[in-house]
């Protein structure tokens, strides 16, 4: 398993995790067996959206005696009523339901407590200017959340959040048809399949600048729905009507900025094992690039999807990265000093282009690298 640092928050995650879909309606025995899978592997982050008891009292019992082998990203203001989920805003249901979170899964403190489902504007500034944020603030203050997390499928209402400087993770759609799509206050529009009987061209660029205002500030993603739900894998359901592989869909989604882990719904075991072949997977099976390119109605011409197609450079450039710091420089209008610094550490740097174009030949997606190149040197002087 490849590791990787939860943005700001010193949290370190492997690639792959593991999203609580699959323990639902599971045994006690199903559940610890999914764990051990997990524990053998490298899978160390949970994400618990559910307030299903039976699922966390398993969950809970599965880790009990290797706690600290596991990253929870458990949900705040996701309670159980009347036998099933229900999303709250209402402080006392959500300090009851926490404590009780923390009872069924008889653990001491949560490594990520995630509020869940903020996908308006007005859900968003009701959290931040009243009791939750505050709750949130204070279980951490208490030691009893590491940091503080919030789920979102709306990149306009996640990036406020990412910037209001409280949120530390965010839990977000990632996947190559909704990184189409415009940001909407209701979630199903997402895969709603007249949305897609347009032609489409370039990822949405909310989407685009909430990727980079994560990178820019620290604040780590974990990926949900890379798979659309598993859409994405069937050509007959899949919005763009040509199916993708498992590995490339975790591979887009680990190649956006800031991502640190692609939380997979595994509902069977062998499902966690196919996952899992990621790790191991060659290049050419990670490359989802040929397949989106082929996608009809939506293209991504003339945008970098820091897919590395444009490899291999003769003067040893990281074409991809150089673009990426070149993007997140662009979207802030300045040098961030963190981008600064990332791109002082590559071996190469754009002012070592030779404008043999090799790499224009190579791409896609028919991205003007050169002219990025040019611009690379002109805004960081090297």
């Amino acid at each position: 398993m490849n590791f990787r640092k939860l943005g700001r928050c010193g949290l370190v995650v492997g690639e792959i995790g593991m999203g609580c879909e699959g323990f639902v309606d599971k045994t006690d025995e199903e559940i610890k067996a999914f764990v051990d899978v997990m524990e053998e592997n490298g899978v160390n982050c949970i994400d618990l959206y559910t307030s299903n008891p039976k699922v966390r009292r398993g969950l809970g019992l599965a880790i009990k005696g290797r706690r600290e082998k596991f990253i929870l990203q458990s949900h705040i203001c996701s309670v159980w009523e009347n036998g099933q989920y229900k999303r709250t805003r209402k402080i006392d249901e959500v300090k009851k339901g926490f404590d009780t979170m923390l009872s069924e899964l008889d653990v001491d403190f949560i490594d990520i407590g995630m509020i869940h489902y903020v996908d308006s504007m007005d859900d968003l500034d009701g959290i931040l200017n009243g009791e939750i944020i505050k709750y949130v603030q204070e279980l951490k203050q208490e030691g009893k959340i590491g940091c503080v997390g919030m789920s979102s499928h709306n990149p306009v209402v996640a990036r406020r959040a990412v910037e209001s400087g409280l949120i530390d993770v965010l839990m977000f759609s990632v996947n190559p048809c909704y990184d189409m799509q415009p940001a909407d206050e209701d979630v199903e529009q997402l895969w709603n399949p007249e949305k897609y009987d347009e032609p489409l061209l370039n990822m949405d660029e909310d989407r685009k600048n909430l990727y980079e205002t994560c990178e820019k500030l620290g604040v780590g993603i974990t990926v949900m729905k890379a798979f659309g739900g598993g859409d994405l894998l069937n050509s007959e359901v899949s919005p763009a009507k040509i199916a993708l592989t498992p590995i490339q869909c975790i591979h887009y989604a680990l190649t956006r900025p800031a991502v640190g882990t692609v939380l997979c719904g595994a509902r069977k075991i062998e499902e966690l094992k196919n996952a899992l072949l990621y790790e191991t997977a060659s290049d050419s099976e990670k490359d989802y690039a040929k397949t989106l390119s082929s996608f009809p109605k939506i293209s991504w011409e003339g945008h970098c999807m820091y897919c590395g197609h444009c490899a291999p450079c003769p003067k040893g450039i990281e074409v991809h990265n150089v673009t990426k710091f070149l993007n997140l420089a662009l979207a802030q209008g300045f040098v961030p000093e963190t981008v600064r610094e990332h791109y002082k550490a590559l071996s190469h740097k754009a002012s070592e282009c030779v404008k043999c174009r090799a790499c224009e030949k190579r791409c896609p997606f028919k991205v003007e690298i050169v002219k990025n190149m040019e611009r690379a040197l002109e805004i960081f002087g090297e």
